[in-house]
């Protein structure tokens, strides 16, 4: 099915946000909104963009957070912003220019990360008071933390973890994954999220033959009109209420099981023009 859609912009509250060390990483939480459902919050996971950090996107993850989403951030190696304690500008594993280098040993460190995050919130089905449930969790990651995030739905089959049951793709580095990955095979839904104005990463996605085309269903794909990459981070307000609206829908239809969460934004509407594609079964 494909869809033009527009969108009307939403009041936000924030949520308490605390750092932890989790299996030795650097980890900021914000905890859910709400009574606990019985089988305890799902778990959304960020990953940040390069030589950005856990804090970059609070809009986001703190909206998250009010819909009712137990929301953790880790400070991968790259971290330079919001006080990434000891953390120092390093080159990139690989040139952005040259991704036929790129391989699934490219930035596994990232997927190390979250790896072991899961592991250890997961195993305690809590954390710092707030009840889990292992069954629902899903990843999002900016730019490099877009790669990050596919890569462990299976964009890489060597990194896939069967535990991620919805990955949202913001403004992704992809490009490894059209030339050698398996975006055909990821084991989970795919939210894409791009900008016209988002030149070095959005091409990819919405190309023919680009990361959308190539992703298997379900999947979606929101492009913003006007949206750089930094619409993506607490930069660039502009889009935010756009972001946070289709991100919670997305979460809420594949994380609390609800169908209809992203039937309403098919039919409000909204001054910025957007344009939605979507696959919500294989």
């Amino acid at each position: 099915m494909r869809f033009l859609l527009v969108l009307a912009s939403v009041a936000l509250s924030t949520s308490a946000q605390s750092r932890f060390s989790i299996a030795g990483r650097d980890v900021t939480l914000w905890k859910p909104a709400g009574p606990a459902p019985a089988s305890g919050f799902p778990l959304v996971v960020f990953s940040h963009g390069y030589a950005g950090c856990a804090t970059q996107s609070k809009f986001l993850t703190e909206a998250l957070a009010h819909a009712g989403y137990l929301v953790a951030a880790p400070n991968h190696h790259d971290a330079l912003c919001g006080g990434a304690a000891g953390h120092r500008f390093t080159r990139p594993q690989e040139s952005f220019i040259e991704d036929g280098a790129w391989s699934d040993a490219t930035y596994r460190d990232r997927a190390a990360d979250i790896g072991a995050l899961l592991d250890a919130v997961l195993a305690a089905r809590s954390f710092d008071g707030v009840p889990v449930d292992a069954g629902r969790v899903g990843l999002a990651g900016h730019s490099l933390g877009g790669y990050t995030v596919l890569g462990l739905a299976g964009a890489w089959p060597s990194w896939k973890d069967s535990r991620v049951k919805a990955v949202l793709a913001l403004s992704p580095y992809c490009e490894p994954y059209v030339r050698n990955g398996d975006l055909a095979h990821l084991n989970a839904p795919v939210m894409y999220q791009g900008g016209t104005l988002d030149l070095g990463m959005t091409p990819t996605v919405r190309r023919p033959g680009g990361a959308y085309e190539l992703s298997g269903a379900p999947k979606y794909y929101v492009e913003l009109n006007g949206a750089a990459h930094f619409a993506w981070t607490d930069l660039n307000p502009t889009y935010q209420a756009i972001i946070v609206q289709y991100s919670v829908a997305f979460f809420d239809r594949y994380l609390k099981g609800n169908p209809a969460a992203l039937e309403p934004l098919m039919k409000t509407p909204y001054p910025r023009l957007i344009s939605f594609l979507g696959m919500d079964s294989k």
